[in-house]
């Protein structure tokens, strides 16, 4: 127990005008302290109902201290902290679900947000859509006053707001998903139309589903972040998140009769297409960020940072962005793509970021499919040979075989951690595990599983991995690109 007093709220908790889906760290670094900025310069009823769809970590952090957190950004030259006060209270779904959906079905509620990652929306992999097998989307549909996933607790609140002749709400993704908005309408739809089609359609016809790019690297916060800050400021903070300075949302502005927070305000941007924008983080940042996760974990690097301080690993991101991905991203509007990558790499380099390998590289089977699948494909339609991305799904299925270049035991986390080990095991060559992992139709379509210079490209980069190591394989490809 900490001998520091417990952060209190100071003043009193704004009313609820939003509920939000997973209060994880990223919420905390990115969503409230937009809207607690928009609500500080322009009022406004929108205070934040956090509901976590799993664990009772966010309210047993954030209940004892009046649901106020200290918000702390890090930089190079050193570190600003705040207090936010968005939040105003918080519920574990689990525990009181049908709490949940009558908070949800309130009509002062017009917003519910979403980061969930990308498996929390259910969906299947390849067709995008609905996956109908999974056992909580099948309990969902047979139990939706009990409901476990957050498609299900949305239709559920969403039935219950029609049959009560109260508006919808706005549903508005802010995950790493491509069309984050139409992929969760989809979800949405598809699940509302296994219950009652008559409801999908009074939820097509007046729901918005609004897409976003959001971006603030987070790191995880550990309990020596929690010591120190409590030993500069005098309280003890359970709840505390540390990010960088840089942040950005982008988001499409269409909600249900135009309600919303001022966000733009606090310096968010409203478009009528998010869709290049999200191309482009997708593909700049996230793809490079799981390309240094792999690789870099591989050659033994726990940060970010520290892999690109390896001077081959800041020339893969460069040869990466300027020969395979920027091929491939429109430019959005008002942005400099040339700009965005030079900062993205200024910002991996950022010592004060501690944001691990390890920690990025969890979820791959969910995330490689939009962050560097897709581009591959695009690559090989255009002509070219994405071999550095090939590179970065090589040594994810490495990685994801469980044992690390010194034969140690990789902690994998992933939804299919167990098929994934299982198809890398059930091979003795690299050649053989590679076709075993090109298999699994959870991550890899046809088109790309079947295309020859596909995986010969992936043999050939698994065979250097395990030949030269990861740091050999990139300072490799590093140096052959610049020779070409």
């Amino acid at each position: 127990m900490s001998n520091f007093p417990r952060l209190q709220r100071q003043t009193d908790a704004p009313v609820i005008g939003m509920v939000h889906l997973g209060p994880g760290a990223f919420f905390r670094a990115f969503n409230a302290i937009y809207t607690d900025e928009a609500m500080a310069i322009d009022g406004g009823d929108w205070g934040i109902l956090a509901v976590s769809l799993q664990s009772a970590r966010a309210q047993q952090e954030l209940e004892p201290q009046g649901c106020v957190y200290t918000s702390v950004s890090m930089g190079p030259e050193g570190e600003t902290a705040r207090v936010v006060n968005a939040i105003s209270g918080v519920m574990v779904a689990p525990l009181n679900p049908e709490a949940v959906l009558k908070a949800m079905t309130q009509d002062e509620v017009k917003v519910v947000s979403l980061t969930i990652t990308e498996k929390g929306y259910c969906r299947h992999p390849t067709s995008g859509g609905l996956n109908v097998e999974n056992p909580d989307v099948q309990h969902d549909l047979n139990t939706p006053a009990a409901s476990k996933t957050a498609p299900g607790l949305i239709v559920e609140a969403l039935a219950r707001r029609k049959q009560a002749n109260v508006r919808p709400f706005t549903v508005l993704s802010c995950d790493n998903l491509p069309e984050n908005g139409a992929t969760t309408r989809r979800i949405i739809l598809e699940f509302a139309q296994k219950r009652d089609p008559e409801l999908a359609a009074w939820i097509s016809e007046h729901a918005r589903f609004p897409s976003t790019m959001v971006d603030r690297i987070t790191p995880a916060t550990t309990q020596g972040d929690i010591d120190a800050l409590a030993a500069r400021s005098g309280y003890y903070d359970a709840a505390l998140v540390r990010h960088e300075g840089f942040r950005q949302w982008v988001i499409e502005d269409d909600f249900v009769d135009g309600l919303r927070p001022a966000w733009e305000k606090a310096d968010a941007q409203f478009v009528g297409s998010v869709t290049a924008h999200e191309a482009m983080k997708l593909r700049c940042l996230n793809g490079t960020h799981s390309t240094l996760a792999y690789l870099g974990y591989l050659a033994g690097y726990e940060t970010i940072a520290e892999t690109v301080a390896d001077a081959s690993f800041a020339s893969l991101c460069n040869t990466l962005w300027h020969d395979e991905i920027l091929p491939t991203v429109p430019v959005p509007e008002g942005e400099d793509l040339q700009a965005y990558v030079a900062a993205l790499l200024t910002r991996y380099q950022n010592p004060a970021i501690r944001h691990l390998t390890w920690q990025i590289a969890m979820d791959g089977s969910q995330k490689l499919p939009q962050r560097i699948l897709g581009n591959i494909a695009d690559g090989y339609r255009a002509g070219r040979a994405p071999h550095g991305l090939c590179l970065a799904v090589a040594g994810w299925m490495r990685y994801v075989g469980g044992v690390d270049e010194k034969g140690a035991a990789i902690d994998v986390r992933d939804p299919l951690a167990k098929t994934l080990k299982a198809a890398s095991n059930s091979a003795e060559t690299s050649s053989g595990k590679v076709d075993a992992l090109l298999g699994v139709r959870d991550v890899f379509d046809d088109e790309l599983s079947s295309n020859p210079d596909f995986r010969q490209a992936v043999c050939n980069a698994y065979e250097t991995l395990v030949s030269k190591g990861a740091a050999g394989a990139v300072a490799e490809y590093v140096k052959g690109a610049d020779q070409a």
